[in-house]
């Protein structure tokens, strides 16, 4: 980072501009600006390592770490367009100023140049901060719109995976696994293919002569579910029948529109179908939505409007006027009796029936479908789908869609921004970081970090070959437990542990403190200590 070129602070013997903090000859940090301004606008030295390569113009630490300055190469080619560097002052001074995220009410605009924004929007960004954080990236030989997954984002992404699974495990669905591709047939005969193959990638033939088979990536879990239903006899003593999977399917995105995690072209979903009769809809769309809620609450989500979508003009939905009577009927009267304010827009239903969509809202304000509840009286009826009533006769059952988080891609991309890289403690990448003070503390250091393990929390090691411990505390801002080993604690069979949120707390038994770290995290709590 630079200081700009109109600082009235001393200039050094060298010609470099002088922090007030520093000695004369070198700034802190010792390192000299030259020329030009930060990329904030802003007349302060950065901690961090590194020099700027580009040139003069004084440190930058933009390459891997939290600035950058502006005269840097480097540039990432890729749907962000942006190169990592955004984790701006406020991230690096202040983590946990509202535990269990960072963000706060900062407002003071920053300078770009020719672009201005608050410092909160700057930190928000999923795209910035997933890069800055490790937790995914992308590639223009991988293709846009098709991230990958760095270790810590893969760690994010599997325990919020893990908790969705054993969410619906405890509610009653059975997992099934089913394949990414179908036949062209299938989503022909489920309305996919006459209703939405504008999103859907082309066809694959298999084979070069003339009506051979035609396979396609799938853009929705639906029809396996509903192929996977038939495949067996059901009576209504099983209904209802729930579903569940946590799948891949595809979208055929222009690439204009593609951005982080946001929109994707593949997409892991978080997907469940339950098969059940008319008189149990309301019930199990309701049970939907309190998963929905309880969902939110241990991951820190607060829904901006929940929203009853419905059909709009034109002829991208069911030309069926009696089956979308009856749907949005259910739906609503689910709405009034769990006293959720709503509101109904046209045009934003599936092809097949409407739904309750639940909006939320990043740091702009902009919306987005994170979760949804759908009636389908159509695909049962396309699959002739069937269970055998008390009469002994063959009825027609209802297929409920829903989603507690949607795909797993969005629900990260809001996670990132709502907390801003500080996660709540259960999901965080690193949950407890060691610290032992000198090398004479890390016998007792490294037996905390496997007693961690073995109960299952992820804890890491930070020696002192790390730098001095104010640089490793400050290198794990974003980890919750920061678990401080002197002398004294070595001696005791004690630790003195840090809160994320700025907290310290009397030193624990070495024995009491993992316990009670695993105790919150089992219960996916949002609070980082529970005083007791």
């Amino acid at each position: 980072m630079c200081w700009p070129s109109g600082c009235r602070r001393r200039r050094s013997a060298r010609g470099g501009r002088r922090s007030r903090r520093g000695p004369r000859g070198g700034t802190r940090w010792g390192s000299w600006c030259r020329r030009g301004r930060n990329r904030f606008g802003g007349c302060r030295p950065w901690p961090g390592p590194g020099n700027c390569r580009a040139g003069r113009a004084g440190p930058c630490y933009g390459h891997r770490h939290e600035a950058r300055c502006h005269r840097c190469p480097r540039r990432h080619d890729d749907d962000a367009g942006e190169c990592p560097g955004a984790l701006i002052d406020v991230l690096i001074r202040s983590p946990g100023a509202s535990a269990p995220g960072l963000r706060r009410a900062v407002t003071r605009p920053i300078s770009t140049g020719v672009r201005h924004a608050t410092e909160e929007t700057a930190m928000s960004d999923h795209r910035k901060l997933g890069r800055e954080l490790g937790l995914f990236d992308t590639d223009p030989l991988i293709g846009a719109g098709l991230p990958y997954w760095l270790p810590d984002g893969a760690t994010v992404r599997h325990t919020l995976e893990e908790y969705i699974r054993d969410a619906e495990r405890r509610a009653g669905y059975r997992h099934v696994y089913s394949p990414v591709l179908g036949k062209r047939e299938l989503y022909e005969l489920s309305g996919h293919w006459s209703h939405y193959s504008d999103d859907m990638f082309p066809p694959m033939e298999l084979g070069a002569e003339p009506g051979a088979e035609q396979v396609v990536l799938r853009p929705s879990l639906c029809p396996h579910h509903a192929v996977i239903y038939r495949s067996r006899g059901h009576s209504y003593r099983e209904l209802p029948l729930r579903m569940a999977e946590l799948g891949g399917m595809y979208r055929s995105e222009l690439s204009g529109v593609l951005g982080g995690l946001t929109r994707v072209r593949s997409i892991q979903l978080n997907d469940a179908h339950i098969f059940c009769t008319l008189d149990q809809v309301a019930d199990e769309a309701a049970g939907a939505l309190e998963m929905i809620r309880r969902a939110y609450e241990a991951l820190g989500i607060t829904p901006a409007r929940y929203r009853l979508s419905l059909p709009g003009p034109g002829g991208k939905y069911v030309a069926a006027p009696e089956m979308w009577r009856r749907s949005t009927a259910l739906l609503t009267d689910v709405l009034d009796r769990s006293g959720l304010p709503y509101e109904a827009v046209e045009g934003e239903a599936a092809f097949y029936g409407p739904k309750i969509d639940v909006q939320v809202a990043d740091g702009a304000g902009r919306e987005s479908t994170l979760s949804t509840v759908q009636v389908d009286f159509h695909q049962p009826e396309q699959f002739d789908l069937r269970y055998i009533g008390p009469d002994g006769a063959r009825h027609r059952p209802v297929m409920v869609h829903r989603s507690i988080i949607g795909s797993v891609e969005r629900a990260v991309a809001h996670l990132i921004e709502e907390h801003g890289g500080a996660f709540p403690a259960w999901l965080a990448p690193t949950q407890l970081v060691v610290l032992p003070i000198s090398e004479a503390e890390l016998p007792p250091a490294e037996a905390l970090v496997r007693r961690c393990v073995d109960l299952g929390l992820r804890a890491e090691l930070a020696g002192p070959e790390r730098g001095s411990l104010g640089a490793r505390i400050r290198e794990a801002r974003l980890v919750p437990y920061q678990a401080v080993v002197g002398a004294r604690e070595a001696d005791d069979g004690r630790v003195a542990l840090r809160l994320r949120d700025g907290r310290r707390l009397d030193p624990l038994p070495a024995d009491e403190a993992p316990a009670r770290i695993g105790a919150l995290v089992a219960a996916h709590s949002t609070e980082l200590w529970d005083a007791v």
